[in-house]
């Protein structure tokens, strides 16, 4: 092959060395100490993860809802499920300003995971709902502990993004949710 021509058969199956474990940061100039760096991204990644999960079953049972109310919960679920993925890639994003890390292989992200395992078939729509109100509970406990320990560190733009993001959407999310579980007729109120 002379000097000129091009080769345009891509490097295949190329050996790599891992450049920074999981769990460590590099030093970034964003004026917080390494100390406060590691620990919001570890307290990151574990929010991430249930985020993840979370949005997994939001399109799992966005696929399986069924019953008279569908169309309804097939729109809200996939509309909750966008917002996740959202949160997801702006959880990561911060993790990674920080010099971290983020959780990205959902083999990773099931390991450290708090939500619980759902099965692998289809529940009923109250079991469905009900399991993402847990998850919500779950990443809302964990994100409101964690957004009052990263301001204590002077980690502003975590707990920002803390309670800005992952605690108001999951607030407002859990709120739809719920409404969707209370026993009330659709059509017929009992007479006064």
């Amino acid at each position: 092959m002379t000097a000129t021509e091009i080769r345009s058969q891509p490097w295949l199956h190329q050996p790599g060395r891992e450049v920074q474990a999981f769990g460590t940061v590099r030093e970034f100039p964003v004026a917080l100490s390494s100390e406060t760096r590691t620990y919001s991204c570890g307290r990151l990644n574990r929010i991430l993860a249930d985020t993840e999960i979370l949005y997994a079953l939001y399109k799992k049972h966005h696929w399986l809802v069924r019953g008279v109310t569908f169309y309804q919960l097939h729109l809200l679920l996939d509309k909750h499920a966008g917002e996740q993925r959202e949160l997801v890639d702006t959880l990561a994003e911060r993790v990674q300003t920080l010099g971290g890390i983020a959780v990205g292989d959902p083999r990773k992200a099931a390991e450290i995971t708090a939500v619980p395992r759902a099965p692998d078939g289809a529940e009923e729509v109250p079991a469905m709902l009900s399991r993402l109100l847990e998850a919500h509970e779950i990443i809302l406990k964990e994100s409101h502990d964690a957004a009052a320990r990263v301001a204590e560190l002077g980690d502003d733009g975590t707990n920002d993004l803390l309670v800005s993001g992952v605690i108001r959407t999951g607030e407002l999310q859990a709120w739809f949710l719920a409404e969707h579980l209370v026993d009330t007729p659709l059509v017929h109120a009992e007479a006064p």
